[in-house]
């Protein structure tokens, strides 16, 4: 375990900007985790707990304290005998490379949630979900070292207060837990879930779909509406999709002249895809500096190089005033921001 100086932090986030790390480290197991964080307490030293980064905005100002980056790795499976498995992987595990390895035994559960950046400690935190799947469905429990007394606990789903993009350890409730171990729950029996309109349009009525082959076509699909993270920085998905009355809805239709797309969530609420807003408030593709709209998903705010955040978000402050014009609507932003602590 080496501790580091002045690391620039754009070299450990996807979107490529950010200021430094006064301090920086990464840990390869909870022992070295613990010796981090008491290290940080004993100097007094804020910590900021990294993982993939691809789901992180750092400020231009960077982390006055210490940065931990987990890279626990490791991964176990266990079966019985009626073809179901639990699969539990280290935080540091990257996503899609265990994705693929559950694909190519054969288990289904992960296959909706392929292609997607960052690392296995990230997924409760977020509650990552995509194509009409949520982590939170396959999770069992979550390992996590609290870092007020530096101990490990096993807390199941029930505990984890799961919600769309939310779960506990965003609130302060939880945020002195930090992930390190993840167990799943998988199965050999087939379990297409192909309501999702992208994976309807690419199978059509087929019902004999292989676990592999959906995780062929999500490479497809999303390779069409994502940038190339060789190319362009981003965290993916910038905002969350706004979840809005019946009421609000009729009433965007007026205003729009067409009937936004929405799915229920609630007898009273529904949610509303906000690329299909961000289109019809000509966002798609536009481009403001080195700053824009992804052309073919205006949900992906992209950094197409030599920016700074303080850019990025003048940027997305001026969509979501546009979008608050516009539609009444408060965007929220899916992103981590990270801004600048005050040094102890």
């Amino acid at each position: 375990m080496q501790f580091l100086e002045g690391v620039p932090l754009s070299d450990h986030v996807t979107f490529r900007l950010g200021g430094a790390a006064r301090f920086f480290v990464t840990v390869t197991s909870t022992e070295e985790l613990r010796d981090a964080l008491k290290l940080a307490d004993a100097r007094k030293l804020p910590v900021f707990i990294l993982g993939g980064g691809s789901n992180v905005l750092f400020s231009d100002g960077g982390w006055p304290g210490l940065v931990v980056r987990i890279a626990i790795s490791g991964s176990e499976y266990t079966e019985n005998t009626r073809g179901d498995a639990r699969l539990t992987a280290g935080a540091g595990v990257v996503w899609d490379t265990l994705v693929a390895d559950t694909v190519s035994q054969g288990l289904w559960g992960m296959e909706n949630l392929s292609h997607i950046p960052g690392t296995v400690g990230a997924t409760p935190v977020q509650n990552v979900g995509a194509y009409g799947v949520e982590v939170c469905e396959l999770i069992d429990w979550v390992e996590v070292l609290d870092r007020r007394t530096y101990e490990l606990h096993i807390l199941p789903t029930s505990e984890c207060a799961f919600g769309y993009r939310d779960s506990l350890f965003k609130h302060a409730v939880g945020a002195h837990f930090i992930v390190t171990r993840v167990a799943y729950r998988l199965t050999l029996h087939a379990n297409p879930k192909l309501s999702y309109r992208d994976l309807h349009e690419h199978f059509g009525t087929r019902t004999d779909v292989s676990v592999g082959e959906v995780r062929d076509a999500l490479g497809v699909i999303r390779g069409a509406k994502f940038p190339d993270l060789a190319r362009v920085g981003t965290a993916g998905s910038f905002f969350k999709n706004p979840v809005i009355t019946h009421e609000h809805h009729r009433a965007l239709t007026a205003w729009f002249g067409v009937e936004p797309p929405a799915f229920r969530v609630d007898d009273t609420h529904v949610k509303v895809p906000l690329a299909w807003l961000l289109e019809r408030c000509g966002w798609k593709g536009k481009r403001v500096g080195t700053m824009g709209c992804w052309s073919e998903q205006p949900l992906v705010v992209v950094h197409y190089g030599n920016g700074s955040a303080d850019e990025l978000l003048r940027f997305v402050h001026e969509v979501a005033a546009d979008i608050k014009h516009r539609a009444d609507i408060t965007l929220e932003p899916e992103v981590c921001i990270v801004e600048s602590p005050v040094s102890a």
